[in-house]
This record gives structure tokens, sequence and C-alpha cells, in this order.
């Protein structure tokens, strides 16, 4: 083994057993791959999940990780003041990555869809928009509106974890669509239930695009795939962050799955970038769910995942604003997960004006996608189902966005 390889293989086992050290095994075993290698710097990321496996029946968690030092904590950004970038991708480089030009409409109402109360999302996302120069989304204009499943504004127990999650998906969806209302959607908790009682409700308010952060196993999920399937709405749902294996709502066949790439400026490419298969995205063929007419690859009976995806590697992260705590305080972090890609292609279809039918238009005009040929995500016997090639793949599914074209 040449020497470099070797110090790299011997600070990542180092990293990787103080990791567990100061994490702790229930923590270790609630996230994948809490190590990566920051291939432009050479540094060593690590990172967790922010929302713990819930293990009890038909209950979910979110797709979020962000970056951590060593003791698990949040690396927390520098005060966005006198000029200073927050560490990670902000809306003009993912516009940029994307090939977004359009802005969206204040008719247009984009959902959100989460667990438990953010009593901050508002100033949170307040401090977000203008630091990177995005108009004033607030609820005294009508911008932005935060209801409960039922409707109405008395707030759910509040989780850090996943407030954290809110307030990256709100930020993901303005950075792609900053002229749309956002309308943040709180289920009681994180039972399929009660988050499927949530996404019939922002069809109720409205909503032409509804994002989905969060996921879990398929089984028992079948009473609940009908409130995903709102044909001329954007139903993403992000595909996890265990690798390769289906999870749900993903795999409803009434939603669009997101899948995750790491995303990389390449003065050499076409784009300016690069992207490929983020290693602990998930894909895979359904269990349960039929396929859809429109899906067209060849080994998966029934409803493969997944059908786009878009940046999630937390070492090629975005840029968050959101609580650090139980304590009411927010900071700067980077954050990555297929948490990021479920509202930033709905923004996009929120953004473009676009009418979706489920995945079928990334199927029909899969050209338009930018194409991720390398990478994998799990074993697969070497197929599509985990592995990216030319063309489709479960990872990445038929690409990422390239402007609106293809939606």
């Amino acid at each position: 083994m040449p020497r470099w390889a070797k110090a790299i293989s011997t600070t990542i086992a180092g990293l990787l057993a103080l990791s567990a050290l100061v994490t702790g095994p229930a923590r270790a075993a609630s996230h994948q791959g809490p190590i990566e290698q920051d291939l432009t710097t050479g540094r060593i990321v690590l990172h967790r999940a922010i929302c713990a496996q819930d293990l009890r029946p038909l209950h979910m968690h979110c797709h979020a990780h962000v970056q951590v030092r060593a003791d698990g904590a949040p690396i927390l950004g520098k005060a966005a003041a006198g000029g200073t970038t927050p560490a990670g991708y902000g809306p003009a480089d993912l516009r940029n990555a994307y090939r977004i030009r359009l802005t969206g409409s204040p008719g247009t109402v984009i959902a959100i869809v989460d667990a438990y109360g953010y009593p901050k999302a508002e100033s949170d996302l307040a401090t977000y928009r203008a630091q990177f120069g995005l108009p004033p989304c607030t609820s005294a204009s009508g911008c932005f509106t935060r209801i409960n499943q039922r409707g109405d504004s008395t707030p759910p127990a509040t989780d850090v974890g996943w407030s954290q999650e809110q307030a990256l998906d709100i930020e993901m969806a303005s950075a792609m669509c900053p002229n749309c209302r956002i309308l943040l959607v709180e289920a009681d908790d994180a039972s399929e239930a009660n988050l499927a009682a949530a996404v019939t409700m922002a069809v109720s308010r409205g909503a032409i695009a509804i994002s989905n952060s969060y996921g879990g196993p398929e089984p028992g999920t079948r009473a609940y795939a009908q409130s995903y399937k709102h044909p001329g709405i954007a139903v993403t749902a992000s595909a996890g962050d265990s690798g390769y294996g289906a999870q749900f709502p993903a795999s409803a066949p009434g939603t669009i799955a997101v899948g995750g790439t790491r995303l990389l400026r390449d003065a050499t490419a076409p784009r300016g970038w690069r992207e490929t298969v983020w290693a602990s995205t998930g894909s895979g063929c359904s269990a349960i769910y039929p396929k859809p007419a429109w899906q067209t690859d060849p080994l998966c009976t029934k409803r493969m995942l997944n059908d786009v995806a878009a940046v999630a590697a937390p070492g090629t992260g975005v840029a968050a604003y959101g609580p650090i705590g139980p304590g009411g305080t927010s900071a700067w972090m980077v954050f990555g997960g297929t948490s990021v890609g479920a509202p930033l292609v709905a923004g996009i279809y929120a953004a473009t004006g676009a009418t979706p039918t489920g995945g079928r238009s990334l199927w029909l005009h899969a050209d338009r996608l930018n194409d991720v040929i390398r990478g994998v995500n799990g074993l697969c016997g070497g197929t599509y189902f985990c592995a990216a090639q030319p063309g489709y793949d479960g990872p990445s599914g038929n690409g990422t966005p390239n402007g609106g074209a293809a939606l």
C-alpha cells in the first residue's frame, strides 16, 4: 500500500474509533457513513444523523446529516457579519449547479412536511434569506405559514433534530424558489399516520409541490400510500441515508424519489460541476408497490427507486441556519443527506411552474438531466440497482436537475 494511502487509512481508522467512543453504540447504529474525505481539500469530514432511528412500527426518521467535530457536536459557522459567508453551498451555488433561472411566483405554494414543532422557523428563515440576499418571507406578508396537521396554529412538541430538519427544508425550498410562498406543516410526531395526515393537509391548502425528507421500512405502509399520490402535485421524498435499500414514502408510486450525490466544482467539466453517487444514498426495488407504467428499467418488476437525485454528501454539503440545542440558540451549520434533495427538487418544480405526473416526465425526458455515471451505494450483484452507469441507475435515478426542461 502506498505511504499516502496508508496514512489516510490510519487516520480514518482512528477517527472511526474516536467517533464510536464519543457517540456511543446507540448513536453509531442510527446512521451510516460518519466519515468522508473532502476530495477538494483532502480533509476528513465527520457527520452524523440529526434524527435518531425510531424503531417503533410505522415511525419515520428524518434524512439529514450535519457536519460535526470529533465529540459529535455540530461544527458551527461564524456569524454572518462583515461579509463573512457561511460554509457550505448557498442558493447561488445550487442554482448555478442545477441551471435554475426562474424564481417562482408569490401565487405558488410549496409545502414542507415534517414532524414536531419548530418555534424559531420564521426567524431562522429570515436570517438565511437575508444572508443570501433573498426577498423577505414572513407570516405578516402571507409568504410564510406554519400550521399543524389539523390546519391550525397550535404547535406540536419540539424536537431539536426535527427542527434542524425543518430549517434545512424551508431554506432549500427558498434557495430554489425565492418568490414562492412556503407552507410548513408540522405533524404531531414521526408516526406515518400523522405525517400522512400532514401531507393531506398540505394538499388541501393549495400546495403545488410537497417535500418529504423522511422515511422508514416499507412493511405496513400500504394504508398510507394514497396520501402521497396527488396528480398535478410534485410530491418529493428523500431516498434515505443508509445505503442500498428501498424506503417508504420514496417507494410510494405517487412520489418523486430523490437520491443523493457528491457535488464538486470542476472548471474542466462542461457545466462547471461534477457529480458522483453518494455512497450512503438509498435506492432499490420496492418489495411492495407496483411499478408505474412510465418506469422502463428491465430488472425490477415493482416500483424502482430513484427517479432523480441532487447533492447529499455532507462533505459537499449545504449551508443552513437553525437551532443547535433545546435552549433556542441558532447558528450556521453544514448539512447533507438526501433530505437536501427533496425540498430542492420540490422547489425547482415550484419555481418552474411544472405540472408533474409523478416521476413520469423525469423518465420521458431523461436526456435533459445531468447524467451521473460513477459511484455505488451498496452490494447488488453489480447491477444498476446500486451502481451508477450511463443512463438510468438506482442511486442517481435519471440524473440531476439541469434547468426545468425535464420536469
